[in-house]
């Protein structure tokens, strides 16, 4: 079970005598053979990551950019299992597998929480509509709006989840993006220094210097996708690939993929630009004959026999090969 693992990121959410619960994964044997018979949840994020059947699921929405994706989370709860009313702060779709659940949701403004509680649980929920979710039956929401979920019987839901960040997020990761790449030369100087009654006071020269050297900050569009590729296919801060202590050569791996097929690694997020591919947060900038190949990749996930490709793409795959960020098809 991919709760008892250090790589899945996994939350037991139990409900006690009106209290809430909460313990983060890696879990044991034992956390779940001490589980009362109903009113808890577990919670496993990024299923994509370790089973092809869910990243499968995910394919069927591709009808929304992959550079929106977040993950495919998976929670499972007997009867009167839920994690209280919440908002989210992306879209998501509420696939429901076995069993049903009844789904109350509001579009309310008041977002007090519960002040003890280990999750963010509203304190004054007022539903405004519900339904029971059976087995194949889906429900979107959009971020913030108000929803508690409640299993009617022992159920799986799938939630598809999709990155919906704020503007001060993406201000605040594009200055970041700015930090890394921005090139300046100069320093700050002051050679007519008058002498001044306060010095404490910032004064108007210095003022002026340094709004005119600020005004030089200058992007355009094509910054704007460097940042949005390598910032929306960068993965989570626990995401590791393994690299492979005895890889193929070259040779013997582009003759493995001319037979198999290539695919990308589970962890792996790819997008493209203008002929630029975006890998795991790395930018490839890359020929039309090899782009036109690759995207094929970024846009499917995996690309089976035959293969047509030139030699800038065989040495762009075989380096992501090396990096553990794709592997040939089994």
């Amino acid at each position: 079970m991919q709760a008892c693992t250090e790589d899945a990121q996994s939350r037991l959410v139990v409900q006690k005598k009106g209290k809430w619960h909460l313990k983060h994964g890696p879990l044991s044997d034992y956390d779940f053979a001490k589980l009362p018979k109903k009113q808890w949840t577990l919670l496993v994020q990024e299923v994509n990551h370790f089973l092809p059947s869910a990243r499968d699921l995910l394919k069927k929405f591709s009808f929304i950019p992959h550079a929106r994706l977040d993950d495919l989370m998976v929670s499972y709860a007997p009867k009167g299992g839920g994690i209280g009313p919440h908002f989210d702060s992306y879209d998501v779709f509420l696939l429901q597998g076995m069993g049903s659940r009844r789904w109350q949701i509001s579009a309310q403004q008041d977002d007090q929480f519960i002040a003890d509680a280990p999750l963010r649980i509203l304190k004054n929920f007022l539903p405004e509509q519900e339904w029971v979710l059976n087995a194949g039956d889906m429900l979107y929401l959009p971020p913030k709006y108000a929803h508690n979920g409640i299993a009617e019987t022992d159920c799986m839901t799938y939630s598809i989840g999709f990155r919906a960040p704020s503007f001060h997020e993406l201000m605040m990761q594009f200055l970041v993006h700015l930090q890394d790449n921005l090139a300046a030369e100069g320093r700050y100087s002051d050679p007519n220094l008058q002498l001044q009654a306060h010095p404490s006071k910032i004064n108007a020269a210095m003022l002026s210097q340094v709004n005119s050297i600020l005004k030089k900050i200058q992007w355009n569009r094509n910054d704007i996708e460097d940042f949005l590729g390598t910032y929306l296919s960068e993965p989570k801060s626990h995401v590791f690939f393994e690299q492979s202590t005895n890889p193929l050569t070259s040779d013997l791996f582009l003759r493995e993929i001319m037979r198999s097929g290539i695919r990308l690694n589970l962890k792996s997020r790819m997008l493209s630009g203008a002929n630029k591919l975006f890998m795991n947060g790395e930018i490839s900038e890359v020929g039309n004959g090899a782009y036109h190949f690759l995207i094929k990749l970024a846009n499917d996930q995996e690309i089976l026999p035959p293969l047509s490709m030139n030699e800038e793409a065989e040495e762009v795959l075989y380096q992501w090969y090396i990096n553990g960020y794709v592997e040939v098809v089994e």
